[in-house]
């Protein structure tokens, strides 16, 4: 199965004890920061089994603040990462399990509401299920941002 879905529905078929691994196939960028979190290998931190138990500080750390807002905030982000980070999120965001929705939600999406113009730098990336959790979080903080929620 390729790390990049094809279209349709894929997250119930990544068990919550596989995200990490994904995170690390898909961002590599984030293995220094998983070495750093869990004091061994990214490899063999992610196949521990116990990177999953940590899913909330494994985005957030190895994910969320060193490798993705940079890119967002960034005057020439990679673009080529972007979409890639974007793609993550798009594989994990509808995950039936609430401890993976929970942790992209908190962890990724509410994040985009730290920064004036993240959610709006971020938009061109995300995928339908991700712009359409974002659209929530957005009503749900009645947050209305020209060109997303608001016309």
């Amino acid at each position: 199965m390729s790390d990049v879905p094809s279209g349709g529905s894929r997250a119930a078929e990544i068990g919550v004890e596989e995200v990490p691994s994904l995170l690390l196939r898909m961002i590599p960028e984030s293995a220094d920061s998983i070495e750093e979190l869990f004091e061994q290998s990214a490899e063999a931190a992610v196949l521990a089994g116990e990177a999953w138990k940590q899913l909330y500080r494994l985005l957030t750390e190895c994910f969320t603040v060193p490798v993705l807002m940079p890119e967002l905030k960034s005057g020439s982000p990679d673009t080529e990462l972007l979409g890639r980070c974007w793609d993550f999120v798009e594989r994990i965001v509808a995950h039936p399990s609430a401890l993976v929705s929970g942790a992209v939600y908190f962890e990724v999406l509410e994040q985009l509401l730290n920064a004036e113009g993240l959610v709006e730098a971020a938009w061109p990336y995300m995928k339908d299920r991700t712009r359409t959790e974002t659209l929530r979080m957005l009503d749900g903080y009645g947050v209305r941002l020209r060109g997303i929620n608001w016309r």
